[in-house]
């Protein structure tokens, strides 16, 4: 009985280490080491705007004039789009634009060579880098820029907001939303303790002279870019007033797929930034990694499994109370989640979809494990299909 303690103990411990507790550990140390940032709200570095599109010509008119709409000094900053392997008119509304530089291949070998390829052109000192289906708040630019007064401030990473327009009914809206307010919070507690672990690609920022090109069959490049500079010992800070806003997946199916494909990409990220787990080397962004990054799409999946099991064999081997209402808090939350899989319900009681999409995830970082084993995933992916980009 002792093993089956132990067990379900420590798998609990993971999850609630990874999801909460080492948030908290953070919130202290910094309460404990606080430190005022310098404020340079006049630093307007030179900028290079990349922006990625790949059949896009449903949404890339509103993107360039999101752009363009920047509150940034117009001689200071230059637009670089790349349209590797588009069928539809995106290049087309592009060359439209003289003040854009287009960057345009027929073949397509993914984002990542892509990135490579605009980077390469930019001449600017200040990168930022922004999917061509968001758009954003007309200070991110100034605002990302600012940080880069600080020699030791490598990149910035922008605020993803998933936002669902009045009268639009999404099946993961509610879901993938509150997901990201709670990473949100997790990167600015990562941020004021030391260094964002990833960038996402939907906003980011980096110093031209730190970014290193990564190979074509790289899955996460906005993740693996940003943690090399990391790793370089350079902080990636986390700008919560520039933000990136996108409608969220169309449907559950397209949201799976979008997971599946993070998840079998950070599988893939964690090899390949191995040396990032050397806590010797580098003891804060280790911290940080392992506790946010690598416990998620490795343990805690595997620890949810393994607390549901072993509370069940404990509950049919023993009386404890403890453990019976551990067993019945636990049945209650996948029950939970169940009732919020059905779409109408779910809307209804927000509390439900959320519980759904928590077990929805963990899910997909299982099927993304098994997809990056089989080596199945390619660097250049079916898009998923997001909301109606007319009701935004």
């Amino acid at each position: 009985m002792h093993f089956w303690i132990f067990v379900f103990a420590l798998s609990c411990f993971i999850v609630f280490y990874n999801y909460i507790g080492y948030a908290l550990i953070a919130v202290i140390l910094t309460w404990f080491n606080r430190r005022k940032a310098p404020e340079h709200k006049d630093f307007l570095p030179t900028v290079s705007f990349i922006v990625a599109a790949f059949n896009e010509e449903d949404c890339i008119a509103k993107k360039i004039d999101d752009s363009f709409a920047q509150n940034y000094p117009a001689g200071k900053i230059e637009y670089i789009f790349i349209t590797d392997g588009s069928t539809d008119k995106t290049a087309e509304i592009i060359s439209s634009h003289r003040q854009i530089q287009l960057l345009h291949n027929d073949e397509r070998h993914g984002k990542s060579a892509a990135l490579n390829r605009a980077v390469a052109v930019a001449k600017n000192d200040i990168l930022i880098f922004s999917d061509a289906n968001t758009f954003l708040n007309t200070d991110a630019t100034r605002n990302i820029a600012r940080h880069y007064s600080d020699e030791r401030v490598g990149g910035v990473a922008g605020e993803k907001k998933v936002v669902s327009p009045a009268g639009l009914t999404s099946e993961v809206g509610a879901g993938e939303g509150l997901y990201w307010k709670y990473e949100s919070f997790l990167k600015k507690t990562d941020s004021a303790f030391y260094t964002v672990v990833g960038a996402a690609g939907e906003l980011f920022s980096l110093r031209r002279a730190l970014f290193e090109p990564v190979d074509n069959s790289v899955v996460l490049d906005d993740f693996v870019i940003s943690l090399k500079v990391a790793g370089k010992g350079f902080r990636i800070l986390y700008e919560p007033e520039a933000y990136a806003m996108e409608l969220p997946s169309f449907s559950l199916p397209d949201e799976r797929k979008r997971k599946i494909r993070i998840a079998a990409g950070g599988f893939q990220a964690m090899v390949m930034l191995s040396p990032l787990l050397r806590f010797w080397r580098h003891p804060r962004l280790s911290f940080l990694y392992i506790s946010h990054r690598v416990l998620r799409w490795t343990l805690s999946p595997l620890c949810l499994i393994l607390a549901f099991v072993t509370n069940a064999v404990l509950v049919a081997i023993t009386d404890n109370l403890l453990l019976q209402a551990f067993f019945f808090m636990q049945l209650a939350f996948y029950g939970a989640a169940l009732l919020g899989s059905n779409l109408t319900i779910g809307n209804k009681v927000r509390l439900l979809k959320v519980a759904y999409y928590f077990v929805f995830m963990n899910m997909s970082v299982i099927l993304g494990f098994v997809r990056y084993l089989k080596g199945t995933q390619p660097a250049a992916w079916e898009k998923s299909k997001r909301a109606d980009l007319q009701s935004h």
